[in-house]
């Protein structure tokens, strides 16, 4: 079940509110749980019993660490390795056997294993709540429910964000509903299901289509074609997701913190980072960059230990060479700027933006194809469009007159009607205003009825 299908939209999501509402303080937390591994159950079965065995292991070594001060390192180590073997398991297994086939002709079988979704999100805030608290940031959470909460929550469950638990511990015990709360939850829902439906779904098939096409069809336009509709799709669908899971959790309560700020309005590979996909940064950089040494042990620890994050960065998306490869891409631009470049773009802010762009464009083409083979024919034509012209696709079957409009409001869209807005200060004549209102109204009923006519909803970040 996902967030833009018309069960959750018109079954789930309002019969969990209604019944949450009327029911007393005290079961609200019980009541959410078991919304929410009823929701995981809907797409994973099977795998909810994985996902609450991680539970019952993690609740019991955080009671552990608390317990046996002394021994707490012991129950850290246990938990890490628990976690990472789990996700190693069910994420990696067949990517290594790949690997020790290549290297060692052993001709090693490969499992069919299903990936449990969301396995990564729920693994990177199981592993943040046992390392802080093996730091002392917190007490142990006693109450089974309120932690098991705390990693099922349906809005973030599956794609994020990931929300660590000391900013969520007080909400778990005590939280405030109010219907201005419920209605700015309602609108960014509102407002995410419009960048998922309207525009990262029209933009999606264009895009799916292009990279469907033989390599001799090809041509250096069509790939410049792609890769900007697909830099434009992954945006509006990730923080789409994003912004319905914040929205979700404000009509329960919860405050959960910002993914995105406009990552495409940045001056560098590094403003970039700091703009996209927040809480998977700020989760590596609290627990893998600065327990390395961060920037504390000289430029060439620095640089090293920069790699390791972006690699780390890369295989948490896959087990795939493309997204490692990515990963190490964006890491060489993040060294390349500390080593004096970023200096030239803070003085050339013109020239700073139009590097980051052509610099996350290409990045996405590592990221969207479906092997090395396809990334390479599609950044050969890039570079070099002139030599790749001729082709039997015509382009208004690929760009009709929807897909421009949509291209076009999405652009202005990413960042530079947000800026404008607040830069005048009509963002707070909007807010809350009757044309919000109508604006949200209308884009409910378009999501509704492109969802009622297409079966066409796929989501990124589900295979993550």
């Amino acid at each position: 079940m996902v967030f833009s299908s018309l069960v959750f939209l018109w079954i789930f999501l309002p019969v969990i509110i209604i019944l949450y509402y009327v029911i007393d303080e005290k079961y609200k937390n019980i009541f959410l749980l078991l919304g929410s591994l009823f929701f995981y159950a809907w797409g994973e079965p099977i795998y909810i019993f994985l996902m609450i065995f991680s539970i019952v292991v993690n609740w019991s070594i955080g009671l552990l660490i608390e317990k046996y001060q002394f021994q707490k390192k012991i129950f850290l180590i246990v938990s890490i390795l628990f976690n990472v073997a789990l996700l190693g398991y069910f994420k990696y297994f067949n990517f290594f056997i790949d690997i020790i086939n290549q290297m060692l002709h052993l001709g090693i079988e490969y499992k069919s294993i299903k990936l449990p979704i969301g396995i990564s999100f729920f693994t990177f805030q199981i592993l943040s709540y046992i390392i802080d608290l093996y730091r002392g940031e917190y007490k142990a959470q006693k109450s089974f429910v309120k932690l098991a909460l705390y990693i099922s929550f349906f809005p973030q469950l599956i794609a994020g964000p990931i929300v660590k638990y000391k900013d969520i511990n007080e909400q778990l015990a005590c939280r405030m509903h109010t219907l201005e709360k419920t209605a700015q939850g309602v609108r960014r829902f509102i407002y995410g299901l419009g960048k998922k439906v309207i525009i990262a779904n029209t933009v999606a098939e264009c895009v799916d289509y292009i990279y469907g096409f033989e390599y001799m069809e090809l041509t250096g336009l069509l790939a410049w074609i792609a890769a900007i509709l697909y830099t434009l799709q992954i945006y509006f669908d990730f923080s789409g997701y994003s912004d319905m899971a914040i929205g979700l959790g404000k009509m329960f309560g919860f405050e959960f913190q910002e993914n995105f700020r406009y990552p495409y309005l940045s001056g560098s590979i590094q403003e970039f980072w700091q703009r996209w996909h927040i809480s998977l940064g700020t989760w590596f950089k609290e627990y893998l960059y600065i327990p390395l040494g961060g920037n504390r042990k000289g430029k060439v620890c620095t640089y090293m230990n920069l790699t390791i994050v972006f690699l780390a960065t890369g295989l948490w998306h896959g087990a795939n060479y493309n997204f490692i490869l990515w990963g190490l891409y964006h890491g060489m631009f993040s060294i390349i700027e500390r080593l004096g470049f970023r200096k030239v773009l803070d003085k050339h802010k013109f020239f700073s933006h139009i590097y980051t762009l052509v610099v996350v464009v290409f990045g996405w083409v590592l990221f969207r194809a479906d092997n090395m083979v396809q990334a390479g024919v599609f950044v050969r034509r890039m570079i070099l469009p002139w030599e790749y012209t001729i082709t039997k696709v015509p382009l208004p079957i690929l760009l009709g007159h929807r897909t421009i409009t949509t291209v076009l409001l999405s652009i202005a869209g990413a960042g530079t009607l947000q800026f404008i807005f607040h830069k005048t200060d009509l963002s707070k004549k909007w807010k809350n205003s009757v044309l919000e209102l109508l604006y949200c109204s209308c884009i409910m009923i378009l999501c509704i009825a492109m969802l009622a006519s297409n079966t066409y909803n796929p989501f990124i970040y589900f295979r993550f």
